[in-house]
């Protein structure tokens, strides 16, 4: 899967439409309707940060370097609570 796949993913978990997601992160609908149809393939680090940050997942997670869509602090967090 890639970004624009996790993205259109998660939104559409969320319950949001494009332009709610746009607004959440504070990028352009446009924008994130190309993200989500693969058309910019590499829309940049402060775009990703903010994509994680709206959807509630880690920048790893959107780039695919994990396919856990926790949050590398929640995780970390229900790991200390495990002890």
């Amino acid at each position: 899967m890639n970004l624009g796949e996790r993205v259109h993913m998660l939104r559409r978990r969320l319950g949001w439409t494009q332009r709610e997601l746009a607004q959440a992160a504070s990028i352009n609908s446009n924008s994130l309707a190309r993200i989500e149809r693969s058309e910019i393939p590499d829309p940049g680090g402060q775009s990703v940060a903010k994509l994680a940050r709206a959807l509630e997942t880690s920048a790893d997670y959107l780039l695919g370097l994990t396919d856990d869509p926790t949050p590398r602090e929640e995780a970390a967090h229900v790991g200390a609570d495990a002890r």
